[in-house]
């Protein structure tokens, strides 16, 4: 892969990474319900999540998609009623308990599979893959480089959410706040399934 097409692959990938989708707002939302510190399971779920699915996506698993579309199919409905479960909790979050902490937030393994639900993932999994992999070179150590990259420009575009979540938190004095908050961002969960159905 040339310089050139790395320094494009960086420009994807920060721009995909630190533009608005179903992994930023729950970090966002968790951010403010749970803070950054507790935020971090979720956060490294997403940065090594994310990299391992394009690696699998990239060698071959797509292909098994082409072969049975029906599994894809599943895949997406499964994963739009997983989103839409995902955003029924935030909005109703019940908010906090006396040390300002109640229910959990994802953890790393959550975070990790909820990446083959996420709906922005695979749009751009895949077309990173397409875009950054030529035919009839090496696609394995391409593939790796694509997630490699992601990897390292994921943790401080998926971070960002999260801080600005919990500066959020100092905004939203009272449960009223906070309950508009949580279901704007359900909200935008709820929204980012468009695109998977239009």
């Amino acid at each position: 892969m040339s310089f050139e097409l790395i320094l494009s692959l960086l420009s994807f990938s920060f721009s995909m990474t630190i533009t608005p989708g179903p992994n930023n707002v729950m970090v966002t939302a968790s951010g403010v319900n749970f803070v950054y510190r507790r935020t971090i399971p979720h956060i490294l779920g997403i940065v090594f999540g994310f990299p391992a699915m394009i690696v699998l996506i990239g060698l071959g698993l797509g292909g098994l998609f082409n072969t049975f579309p029906a599994v894809h199919h599943i895949l997406k409905y499964v994963g739009a009623g997983y989103l839409l479960y995902l955003a029924f909790r935030i909005a109703t979050f019940s908010g906090f308990d006396k040390k300002g902490i109640s229910n959990n937030p994802f953890t790393f393994w959550q975070a990790v599979i909820f990446q083959w639900f996420n709906p922005k993932a695979w749009v751009i999994a895949v077309g990173a893959i397409a875009t950054f992999t030529s035919v009839g070179r090496n696609v394995f150590f391409e593939v790796l480089l694509i997630a490699l990259v992601f990897c390292i420009v994921c943790f401080p575009c998926v971070s960002f959410w999260a801080f600005l979540g919990t500066n959020i938190r100092r905004l939203l004095t009272n449960d009223i706040y906070r309950k508009i908050f949580n279901i704007s961002m359900a909200g935008l969960l709820v929204l980012s399934l468009l695109p998977v159905f239009l």
